[in-house]
């Protein structure tokens, strides 16, 4: 259900961006330490991530930074994952994600944050081009206080990106045979 503020700015409840994945942690999904690995888990991440980011502005949405990734706990094959997402705040062409990964050992019931992961996508039209998204409207008292310090993470999102291309500029592109 959409909404409109007083501006007529199009709006949409953080329910409506809302994914839900579940699986098992197989043996091709572990490390040499019998846990999954990260980089499996932060494709997972991205994935549901930009389905929620879809699901807000309705046009593509590619990553712009995945701002964080924080493994709490390890994840076991005698565990299921399940990842859940949703849009937390939007700018004028960007939105932030949420991630949480919830570890659920299979023998116990007892579950667990295994992980949390924040990531930033920008909504494009067919040119490419950014576009304007919708506002987002939290419900819950987590959606609420992530809503609340959305505007802390983007601050530091900024000055990141900022060092980011600072840094880019000294790189050099060569590759190490050519130097």
């Amino acid at each position: 259900m959409q909404e409109s503020d007083v501006l007529g700015l199009e709006q949409k409840r953080v329910s409506e961006t809302r994914c839900v994945r579940v699986s098992r942690v197989f043996p091709a999904d572990v490390n040499n330490h019998n846990t999954m690995f990260g980089g499996k888990l932060m494709s997972q991440i991205d994935d549901i991530a930009s389905i929620s980011a879809s699901k807000l502005c309705r046009v593509t949405a590619v990553t712009a930074s995945t701002d964080s990734v924080d493994f709490l706990l390890p994840i076991r094959p005698t565990d299921s994952v399940s990842l859940e997402s949703f849009v937390t705040w939007t700018g004028r062409t960007s939105m932030e994600v949420f991630v949480k990964v919830i570890k659920e050992d299979l023998r116990t019931g007892e579950r667990n944050i295994a992980a949390t992961s924040f990531l930033t996508f920008v909504g494009l039209d067919e040119n490419n081009n950014p576009v304007e998204v919708p506002k987002i409207i939290p419900e819950t008292e987590e959606e609420r206080k992530l809503y609340e310090t959305a505007g802390r993470r983007a601050e530091m999102r900024k000055a990141r990106r900022e060092e980011s291309k600072k840094f880019a500029d000294f790189l050099v592109t060569e590759y190490p045979w050519d130097r």
